[in-house]
């Protein structure tokens, strides 16, 4: 995104912070951070704390572009006083081990922050212009209050959403960190004031502007598909849930689609699963949602393959983007050694299993991210 604004208005920057998964190259008048996803690092602080110092400066005869991402979450952490970081990561780490819904995650995360929610909007004097690539499939897509935490616009949850968003995972107040524990009960009783909402006169010289959208990353792939000759069908629904019990599901509304279409047959989804993490393995949703489609092309005794991965180029703490199944998954796997599926599934050890048999993606960070897509061929 950085580079492509710069190819376009470089002359008339005067200066940024560029916040990013890994290794960056600061552009010309540019401050780069390497900083933290899923979980917030100190590189993510500090990133934030350069972003909100320079919001500061400006005057009104400013304007601040905002180029956001999916990933910004984590990319910009600056808790709110008198938290730390290692607070915000014990939350973030225990919420999505317990599989939250980002709408759940960001709620907290907004209310637990200097900066989301609004809040790096109160910040400065001067025009706003936010140019957004959004992972946001659901419970609103594309929701601008939902992508990245919102920095930059109202936020509509309330100190009581937080409430409920522990409550839903079975969080309960005793696992919180004293400081969290403590800004939640001062939320609730009108001790700490709420986010910026909707009407608030901060967001009168900002606007907001969605510029791509997992509806890209599905084209792209359906049109490539069509250039190799499969016939096309795209499920336009967001693809949501566990990734487990969300694998099925989806599966038979494939099978269902290609019967009805000239073979071989193509189906293009996506969206964004949630796993809950209840064993000592590793892997990620695509690589869980991947093995739960492959036990049940077994079950059904069908032909298909099916790919699960990460725009991003990332599925959960592996150097994976996800994994492609099919009928003969499972019998290469026994062949190789791997545990029994289900086993796998519940202990959350999905990377070691695709490991086994070469069935790993890795596409490498691509600096991009649009939520997950779900390809299935279906000769």
């Amino acid at each position: 995104m950085v580079e492509a604004f710069l190819d376009r208005h470089g002359e008339q920057v005067a200066g940024g912070v560029l916040a990013s998964p890994g290794a960056a190259v600061a552009p010309p008048r540019m401050t780069a951070f390497a900083a933290g996803h899923p979980v917030p690092t100190a590189a993510s602080q500090a990133a934030a704390e350069a972003l909100l110092g320079l919001a500061r400066q400006l005057e009104a005869h400013d304007t601040l572009v905002v180029l956001l991402s999916g990933g910004a979450s984590a990319l910009l952490a600056a808790p709110a006083p008198p938290l730390t970081l290692d607070d915000k990561i014990a939350v973030t780490r225990a919420l999505l081990a317990r599989g939250a819904p980002i709408d759940r995650l960001n709620a907290v995360r907004k209310h637990l922050s200097a900066i989301k929610g609004g809040r790096l909007a109160a910040a400065t004097r001067a025009t706003l212009v936010t140019l957004a690539l959004s992972d946001v499939a659901a419970p609103v897509e594309d929701d601008p209050a939902t992508i990245g935490s919102g920095p930059t616009v109202a936020d509509p949850t309330t100190w009581f959403d937080v409430a409920r968003a522990f409550e839903a995972c079975g969080l309960a107040s005793e696992e919180l960190p004293p400081a969290v524990r403590s800004r939640l009960a001062d939320g609730l009783a009108g001790r700490i004031a709420e986010t910026p909402k909707p009407g608030d006169p901060v967001f009168a010289r900002s606007t907001f502007h969605v510029v791509g959208s997992r509806r890209n990353a599905m084209a792209a792939a359906a049109a490539a598909a069509a250039r190799e000759g499969f016939t096309v069908a795209v499920i336009d629904a967001p693809v949501t849930g566990e990734a487990r019990t969300t694998a099925p599901r989806w599966v038979d509304q494939v099978l269902a689609l290609a019967a009805s279409r000239p073979r071989p047959c193509c189906v293009v989804s996506s969206g964004e699963t949630t796993v809950r993490v209840v064993g000592g393995g590793r892997g990620g949703r695509n690589q869980e949602f991947a093995l739960a489609a492959a036990i049940h092309l077994a079950a059904r005794g069908v032909a298909a393959t099916v790919l699960a991965l990460g725009t991003d180029g990332v599925d959960g703490p592996t150097d994976a983007a996800g994994a492609v199944a099919d009928e003969t998954t499972l019998p290469r796997a026994a062949a190789a050694g791997a545990p029994d599926p289900a086993a796998v599934l519940a202990a959350n050890d999905t990377y070691d299993f695709f490991e086994r048999i070469g069935d790993l993606v890795r596409t490498g960070p691509t600096r991009t991210n649009v939520g997950d897509l779900y390809v299935a061929l279906v000769p």
